[in-house]
């Protein structure tokens, strides 16, 4: 605010220190003097009209700051400097407001908007009161670097929107207040930005409806909190509700012993439709609430490891219910080891899913796994909660492991010579078919001992993996035995067909 002087106050102070000079002066330097301070004055009136014409330049709307008023509050230990500018003149929001300012006050004035970043130079503000204007549209970046404020206060407007992502750039802020508006509807994305906000004032307007969204986060269920629950104070009277279950269980959990909310009124008024006279909550009939039932698209899935797999469920019930996706057990019987090393605490409530409801009293959601570990295996829980009661529906996940297994590299048998081969020949057997047979029954017994030395060493390997080796061992053993038949057998024919030639060349002989 520009600070003007007085120049009487100027004059007399100089009149004073002229009656302390000596009575010698001459009538000849009291004229001097007169001039020198004529010419003062004709300057300090030129420098204060160019300083006018400045602010008219730069600040069209400078006659503002003539009509608000600045002081400081006495009772605080900071002598905090407090604005406040209600005058019908005022049209827009002032822009030179001083930026130490901690309560700014513009009521009862003509604004109708506030444009972007209007207080961006109060950084220090805290208590922004913009009651009984004009107001129609606030931009949503109106309130950028107020990252002090508290409190915000937006009542007797005609706001039939409001910004609600602009809350985000006032963190700190606990109380807003938006009574006798005109706002019809609350969005579900308003609950995003109104969990510090402890007083929430939103009597008469033209509610017909809250969402589902708002219902959760003012009545959390246990378990589900987060930390301490903080207390709020809600004002939903004077509204045009319609009489449902989600209006009539909020005003029945608000009166509960303990709640951790409570309404400026009680008695609420609430119409069958649009249009319809209101009665009162307590005398209308709720018959439109239902508990939420659940089905799962499957309660068991097998998937392979490393795979994708989706996860849904599907839900109904009025209010329109919302899902939550907890992973409750973990499997062992296959992994009880890996899970062990990387264990997690369960229950666990899942965060990366996706939910959407087509239509009034049904919602759906899925979860994607994607690149299955033997930790993901387990049990899951779609829950479905609304104003009218929760339920849930589990849905089991196992992980099958698969596994290649290396056979073992064929080595050459060696042949072992007999140490008395005219004992262990037969009469009329040749040494050649003797050494083919004891090559054979070598390679069949060389064959088995690595598998199983390999079983041993894979016997920290998840059980299904053990299994599938185990059955293809046997598979591999089967074969070998099959051979080691076909080998006698071809063996014996060889030695007939020697002993018949034997017994055809002495015939010759």
């Amino acid at each position: 605010m520009p600070c003007y002087v007085h120049t009487g106050e100027l004059h007399s102070h100089q009149q004073r220190e002229r009656t302390l000079e000596p009575a010698a002066s001459t009538s000849q330097q009291q004229e001097e003097e007169k001039q020198v301070e004529e010419k003062r004055q004709q300057e300090k009136q030129e420098e204060e009209k160019k300083l006018e014409e400045n602010l008219e330049a730069e600040f069209p709307a400078r006659h503002i700051l003539l009509i608000c008023r600045s002081h400081t509050d006495p009772n605080t230990n900071t002598r905090s400097r407090l604005v406040q500018c209600s005058d019908p003149e005022i049209s827009a929001v002032p822009v030179n407001v001083p930026p130490d300012t901690v309560k700014l006050r513009l009521e009862k004035t003509f604004i109708s908007k506030v444009p972007r970043a209007a207080f961006y130079n109060l950084s220090e503000l805290r208590f922004l009161w913009l009651t009984y204007n004009s107001i129609t549209t606030i931009h949503p970046s109106s309130f950028v670097n107020l990252k002090a404020l508290r409190e915000l206060r937006l009542d007797g407007n005609l706001l039939t929107t409001f910004p609600w992502e602009g809350l985000r750039d006032m963190p700190r802020l606990q109380t807003l207040g938006l009574h006798n508006n005109r706002l019809s509807s609350l969005p579900a994305h308003a609950a995003l930005f109104l969990q510090n906000i402890t007083y929430l004032d939103l009597s008469s307007n033209r509610l017909t409806i809250l969402p589902a969204e708002l219902l959760d986060l003012w009545f959390p269920l246990p378990g589900l909190e987060g930390g301490p629950v903080q207390r709020k104070i809600l004002g939903l009277h004077d509204n045009p509700w319609l009489c449902d279950c989600q209006i009539s269980m909020l005003t029945q959990l608000s009166m509960s012993i303990g709640s951790s909310v409570v309404l400026m009124d009680q008695l609420l008024m609430c119409s069958r439709s649009l249009g319809q006279s209101g009665m009162l909550l307590t005398q209308a009939k709720l018959s439109r609430c239902m508990r939420p039932s659940v089905q799962p698209a499957a309660t068991r899935v097998i998937s392979p490891l490393g795979s994708n797999v989706i996860l849904r469920c599907d839900a109904s019930g009025y209010p329109t219910p919302t899902l939550t996706w907890i992973k409750t057990t973990a499997y062992t019987d296959c992994c009880q080891q890996d899970i062990l090393q990387n264990s997690e605490q369960l229950p666990r409530i899942l965060e990366s899913f996706m939910q959407a409801s087509p239509r009034v009293g049904v919602r759906w959601s899925i979860i994607s796994l994607n690149g299955l570990s033997y930790k993901d295996a387990g049990e899951y829980r779609c829950q479905a909660r609304n104003m009218a009661g929760i339920s849930e529906a589990p849905i089991k996940l196992k992980v099958m492991g698969i596994s290649r297994l290396r056979r073992p590299p064929k080595k050459k048998s060696k042949k072992i010579p007999s140490k008395s081969p005219s004992r262990s020949r037969r009469p009329n057997q040749t040494p050649a078919a003797s050494n083919s047979l004891s090559g054979k029954v070598n390679l069949t017994a060389t064959t088995i001992p690595p598998s199983l030395k390999n079983m041993a060493q894979k016997a920290q390997r998840p059980q299904s993996s053990v299994f599938q080796e185990i059955k293809q061992i046997k598979r591999h053993e089967m074969n070998s035995v099959e051979a080691h038949k076909k080998t006698l057998t071809l063996i014996k024919s060889t030695s007939r067909q020697l002993n018949t030639s034997e017994s055809t060349l002495s015939t010759l002989v």
